[in-house]
């Protein structure tokens, strides 16, 4: 199949040096409010977590030097305030919020949703000592739950 012919191909490394020069220069310094998830704080004291609402999510990185002045353990489920400006992470094609400060806000509603679920369920005696099954000593079957494309 010939290649169609246009003016210029870009290398993925290239297209990619162009997004990432329109994205911090479309934006300046912007505030965003949303729920933790998978927040983690690495070995090397820098953070890294997702902010979300109903319908997106937006990566967070934290470096060391600004979670110093974090006055408190982030966590999921907490909903925050973070400053900070948008970047891509040309490894992964991914763009995300460098995060330099942090604000609690509350309890996000993702986190009351689940804590209402499992409230519900609870009351249901889901929970209840009583339907819980010992483990055998020794499965005589074990399965494993995998994705050919998962992590």
């Amino acid at each position: 199949m010939p290649l169609p012919n246009t003016e210029k191909v870009y290398s993925i490394s290239e297209i990619t040096g162009l997004i990432k020069a329109t994205l911090e220069s479309s934006f300046g310094s912007v505030w965003v409010e949303g729920e933790i998830s998978n927040y983690k704080l690495a070995s090397s004291g820098h953070r890294y977590f997702t902010l979300k609402d109903e319908s997106a999510a937006l990566r967070c990185a934290m470096w060391r030097g600004m979670g110093r002045s974090v006055g408190f353990e982030p966590q999921d489920g907490m909903r925050v305030r973070a400053l900070g400006s948008l970047s891509l992470y040309a490894p992964r094609g991914d763009y995300q919020l460098i995060a330099t400060e942090l604000i609690e806000v509350g309890i996000g509603p993702l986190e009351i949703a689940f804590q209402k679920l499992k409230e519900k369920l609870h009351k249901e005696g889901l929970f209840d000592e009583a339907r819980k099954r010992p483990l055998p000593a020794f499965p005589s079957t074990v399965g494993v739950v995998t994705s050919p494309t998962g992590a």
